[in-house]
């Protein structure tokens, strides 16, 4: 099954994610498909270059958005087409 979820990266105290496609199997900094955006949690515009038609075909074809980009989506004003 293909999982739209977070994979950590930055420092110590200073992380910022990505948001990927990968296989659930895969451990959460492992292996992806392909990468979809990125969150820096400590930045005024915490999501950028969020791709997100590609997150919709994904999404068509049957991938699962995890709780917590699902809900920074949400809270960001952003739909899938």
């Amino acid at each position: 099954m293909v999982k739209i979820r977070l994979a950590r990266g930055g420092r110590v105290h200073k992380p910022i994610y990505t948001i990927v496609a990968t296989d659930s199997r895969n451990a959460r900094d492992g292996r992806f498909l392909e990468k979809l955006g990125k969150y820096d949690p400590a930045q005024q515009e915490v999501l950028s270059s969020v791709n997100t038609d590609r997150i919709a075909v994904l999404v068509s074809k049957g991938a699962v958005l995890s709780a917590t980009v699902s809900s920074l989506l949400k809270k960001n004003n952003i739909e899938l087409k």
